[in-house]
């Protein structure tokens, strides 16, 4: 039993708030246990450069970690004039999740940009930010309207590592900061695979291991796509 009283094939517990926000044509707040994300989607008549004329669309994120989303202050990026390696690695995440869920001809020459603002952290920010984006996502598409529907499916994301030995879900950050083998795993309803990231922290992993992660992800994102489907159909 871990610190939190949770089985090692168990989640913390999950909320999705649709429409947080008044103006965002779709948002999304969504908590892990003690991790908060917003997120927003914003619709834009206008592509990138690169895909001007092309017919298709373009879904992008942009994340970001308040100050005091942490025990200790994070200075906040534009003051050091940079984003961080990090910030920039989850963001492209988040944009390439939300991409295979999205017919991009379909969507025509339009760009869907999606805020990630973490309020809260306890580890899984970037993979409670997938599925967040996707119901911001969901919902900006419905309300645009189209003739054909670009959303093809629905995305979402877990945590998942070896701590101590053992095969555990969605980690909080004690657990995280611990883990010898740390885990991401994006897939789609469809039981495909978006991304996977895995990496010996702290030791290897064999592929045993790697294969109980996998199915712990695959488990523990049931529930999640089903929390997702029920907001985007109503």
């Amino acid at each position: 039993m871990r610190v939190s009283g949770r089985k090692n094939n168990e989640t913390r517990k999950v909320q999705m708030i649709p429409d947080y926000l008044k103006y965002a044509e779709g948002s999304c707040l969504v908590s892990f246990g003690n991790t908060r994300v917003i997120c927003a989607a914003t619709v834009e008549n206008k592509v990138p450069l690169f895909l001007k004329g092309t017919g298709k669309g373009w879904v992008t994120a942009e994340y970001s970690l308040l100050p005091r989303a942490t025990q200790t202050r994070t200075e906040r990026e534009v003051v050091k004039g940079r984003q961080t390696g990090r910030t920039h690695e989850i963001q492209r995440l988040i944009g390439r999740s939300l991409r295979a869920a999205v017919d991009l001809e379909i969507l025509g020459e339009r760009q869907i940009k999606i805020d990630c603002d973490v309020i809260q952290a306890d580890g899984g920010t970037r993979t409670a930010s997938v599925c967040g984006a996707c119901v911001a996502l969901g919902l900006a598409i419905k309300r645009m309207r189209l003739k054909q529907n670009p959303f093809r499916n629905l995305v979402a994301a877990i945590s998942c590592g070896i701590v101590n030995g053992e095969v555990m879900l969605d980690l909080d950050y004690t657990e995280d900061s611990q883990a010898e083998t740390d885990g991401n795993f994006v897939m789609l309803d469809s039981g495909d695979l978006v991304e996977v990231q895995a990496t010996g922290e702290n030791g290897v992993f064999d592929d045993k291991q790697l294969s109980e992660m996998l199915n712990y992800a695959k488990e523990g994102l049931k529930p999640i796509f089903e929390m997702q489907k029920e907001i985007l159909l109503k």
